[in-house]
């Protein structure tokens, strides 16, 4: 399925036919996968097969997610006071692209300029169509595209990024209407719509050092068909998602099929008004004789929910196996029959999937400082200057799932003590600041020690 189809869920022209010289790099395979990640996250109906009531993957997604940010806090070097907008801009987007990160495994960060900094919007993987790539896996052009309904009208912008043989940004903008939304629809003039009348039909950018987009992608090995294409958090376990939606909906099946029921033979029901059928009233009285012979058959099966309940554990198990979760995050499973080494073992593989994702977003953070700074200044913002994303912001996680940061900090303090370790050094790793130079280490103590007073 296209892009087009995905984003607005009608058969019309593919993105390739309003610029016909790009060319989807995805492949059919991953274009299913991607398809089925946020099919798995959004739908929530129960078909004749399958019931996704339990949501594994918002469950999935919203733990890690909550896990990754629980003492999270970045701020902006007093030095870097234009890193101060731009952070907050990121803070705002912070939780819908980790998530979206997650479902769909890439992400994107577009920066929007603001008074005062930048706000970011998120491009989710099934609403991207990446035209290249790079030997490292990274984007080199992406299609993007916005609906807008207008008066009865259906104008959409379409966006394609590419950078030139210089290396310069490229940005080309293209505006369709349509009178019924199935198609993209004719050409229309960039000024149709006022949101859309500053916009060039093409744009050249240098100095922005990539597609001016900050990408997001899970560090996770291609497990659909080997291409550097991002993959879902749980996408080696969405076959198992599958049958637990199926195993749900038979385990539903059996209490319908399972409930008591009273058989009566034809000549005892009554037709109602409605075309239902009844038993007439007054039939219930007080019989002596064998119920065997009165016509009527009690029918109580007996219920095989735990066959159901035993496999869908099992499921879970091997879900949270997959996906490196810590062992019952799921539910509950089994907890009596896990081993220490078990409980050791599945919390260690948890941590480091949190660590991943911190790294992740840790990375992006500093990235999307950089550029900010670069097209603030591209942009002629007020304030804004050439910023060192490494040195501009310090990112702080708190205590890991593992690692008790306190404890550290106190074996730190010891070093201190006994003169083994500078007290700047300290610093700045409690803080996250750089501390490799000597005008680092005085930064540190500018901002953080106290003045010895003179006696």
């Amino acid at each position: 399925m296209s892009f087009w189809k995905a984003a607005l869920g009608q058969e019309i022209f593919h993105f390739e036919q309003a610029f016909p010289d790009a060319k989807d790099c995805t492949s059919e395979a991953m274009r299913r996968a991607v398809q089925d990640w946020f099919g798995l996250y959004f739908d929530g109906e129960m078909t004749g097969e399958e019931d996704p009531c339990q949501r594994l993957p918002y469950t999935i997604v919203n733990k890690l997610a909550r896990a990754c940010f629980a003492e999270y806090r970045a701020s902006a070097a007093p030095e870097a006071p234009f890193a101060a907008g731009i952070l907050e801009g990121l803070e705002a987007a912070r939780s819908r692209a980790m998530q979206l990160a997650l479902i769909g495994g890439e992400a994107w960060l577009k920066p929007v300029a603001r008074k005062g900094g930048f706000a970011f919007s998120v491009m989710r993987r099934d609403r991207v169509v990446v035209l290249g790539r790079d030997a490292n896996g990274e984007a080199t052009a992406l299609g993007s595209g916005q609906v807008v309904l207008r008066d009865g009208m259906f104008y959409t912008l379409l966006e394609r990024r590419s950078l030139d043989g210089a290396g310069r940004l490229v940005i080309e903008n293209r505006l369709f209407c349509s009178r019924d939304g199935q198609s993209i629809g004719s050409p229309a003039a960039l000024d149709s719509l006022p949101e859309f009348a500053r916009l060039r039909p093409a744009a050249v950018l240098g100095d922005v050092g990539g597609l001016g987009l900050v990408s997001l992608r899970l560090p996770l090995e291609n497990c659909v068909d080997g291409s550097p294409d991002g993959v879902s958090v749980y996408a080696a376990a969405a076959g198992l998602i599958h049958n637990i939606n199926k195993n749900e909906r038979q385990l539903c099946r059996e209490f319908e099929n399972g409930e008591s029921r009273v058989f009566a033979s034809a000549d005892l029901l009554r037709k109602g008004r409605d075309g239902s059928r009844m038993l007439p009233p007054g039939l219930f009285v007080g019989l002596d004789d064998d119920p065997e012979t009165t016509g009527l058959t009690i029918f109580s099966p007996q219920l095989r929910q735990e066959s159901f309940l035993a496999r869908k554990r099992e499921y879970l198990r091997n879900v949270e196996s997959l996906i490196g979760l810590k062992r019952g995050i799921l539910g509950e499973v089994e907890a009596a029959q896990r081993t220490a080494t078990e409980v050791t073992s599945s919390e260690g593989d948890y941590s480091l999937t949190i660590q991943d994702l911190q790294r992740m977003w840790e990375k992006a953070v500093r990235q999307a400082v950089t550029l900010c700074g670069r097209l603030g200044r591209i942009y002629r913002m007020s304030g804004a200057e050439q910023l060192d994303g490494a040195k501009a912001v310090s990112v702080h996680w708190g205590n890991g799932v593992l690692h008790d940061r306190d404890k550290a900090w106190a074996e730190v303090m010891q070093q201190v003590d006994a003169g083994m370790l500078r007290p700047e050094i300290a610093l700045a790793w409690k803080y996250g600041l750089p501390w490799e130079t000597e005008e680092d280490l005085k930064r540190v103590r500018e901002r953080y020690m106290p003045q010895t007073q003179p006696e």
